[in-house]
């Protein structure tokens, strides 16, 4: 299976200098970017390891979206992630317990639920509660999928994902 052929992700990571300066830290692509065996590529685009985040002046910051990290983000922290399902991929029932919100930026996608199937396009936006799920591209074309998953309490059903190959 392919990859699916989109446009390169550009980053850009704001912050201030040392006089309090607003300015542009990072920019270019990103740089964690992972192929699973599935066709799809997930690249991590930022996470935040505890509420609230620390965005404290410098210019010497740790990448946080270089940093490897299963498909949760870390306990009481969040993470982006931006991931490309190629048609025809193979999807993996999951569970994280999370609060995702899930955007559409372009093709359609499939997200399959214990006994039940939401088709979503570009421009629609989820917003997912711990449920078990899978992404299936059943289309022609790939489809790109930006996540923000943000740590939440267990549910306490089931067995939710905490780390491991990025599904989202």
């Amino acid at each position: 299976m392919t990859a699916a052929k989109f446009p390169p992700l550009r980053r850009i990571v704001t912050g201030h200098d040392k006089n309090n300066v607003a300015r542009v830290i990072m920019d270019g692509a990103p740089t964690n970017a992972r192929h699973g065996a599935a066709g799809n590529v997930s690249t991590l685009i930022w996470c935040s390891d505890r509420t609230p985040a620390d965005i404290s002046v410098g210019l010497d910051i740790e990448d946080m979206g270089a940093r490897k990290l299963g498909t949760s983000p870390p306990p009481n922290g969040a993470r982006v992630t931006v991931i490309d399902f190629p048609p025809g991929n193979s999807p993996a029932m999951h569970r994280t317990e999370t609060i995702d919100y899930v955007f559409v930026l372009s093709g359609e996608i499939d997200m399959d639920m214990d006994d039940s199937t939401v088709r979503m396009k570009a421009g629609d936006v989820m917003v997912q509660r711990g449920t078990n799920h899978s992404w299936v591209n059943r289309s022609q074309a790939p489809a790109r999928l930006a996540f923000v998953l943000v740590d939440a309490s267990p549910l306490g059903i089931g067995h939710a994902v905490t780390g491991g190959a990025s599904a989202s």
